[in-house]
């Protein structure tokens, strides 16, 4: 769907990711509200779209994929993985598709799904690996699910902020990124963006 939609709304399914995007500046707090309104009302649709279409004991024995803390880990060990998770799903989202030097009419989509089956294989059997509080807040809301709630929506949100801000800083800022070695006839050289107004 990153792929298939990112040249219309920039692939924005994650409120995380646009968090990301909102503290970096890359969109506007206008924007960023329209897409959190989309993307929560989404999820919440979502579930409630599959509350109808499973019998109860289906339903309710998943709780709709409603993400539960795995009862051999703290909650504070679920909201940091919860956070790396999302850190390193933001990092790529920015590093494939926010970069002007990323391959997002390349591989981006690709990379950011294979950044989240990692992640899954990772974080699920701990905390479900939602990576995403919309994700997490659909089937917490339609099924009651509240345990612990707050694991899904700081952990990524915090996650999703530091990769974007750690990203923007040491790669997008003309300011803070370091000169690399080399000359351009080495190839060691890298383009920086925005070198024009320094």
């Amino acid at each position: 769907m990153v792929t298939a939609l990112g040249h219309i709304s920039g692939g924005h399914f994650n409120p995380a990711v646009t968090l990301g995007f909102l503290v970096t500046r890359r969109i506007k707090p206008l924007l960023g509200l329209c897409y959190w309104a989309a993307q929560f009302s989404g999820a919440v649709a979502a579930a409630l779209l599959l509350k109808w279409i499973y019998p109860d004991q289906v339903s309710d024995a998943a709780k709709l994929g409603a993400p539960t803390l795995n009862p051999q880990i703290s909650p504070s060990a679920g909201f940091i993985l919860e956070a790396v998770l999302t850190f390193f799903l933001v990092w790529v989202v920015f590093a494939t598709a926010a970069d002007p030097r990323g391959a997002f009419t390349v591989i981006a989509g690709f990379a950011i799904g294979l950044t989240i089956a990692a992640d899954i294989l990772i974080g699920g059997p701990l905390t479900g690996a939602a990576m995403n509080p919309g994700r997490a807040l659909g089937p917490m809301l339609v099924q009651n699910q509240w345990a612990h709630g707050w694991i899904w929506f700081i952990g990524p949100f915090l996650g999703g902020a530091l990769a974007a801000l750690a990203y923007e800083m040491l790669y997008l800022s003309p300011i803070l990124r370091p000169r690399p070695p080399g000359t351009p006839d080495s190839g060691v050289d890298e383009p920086r963006i925005r070198d024009s107004t320094l």
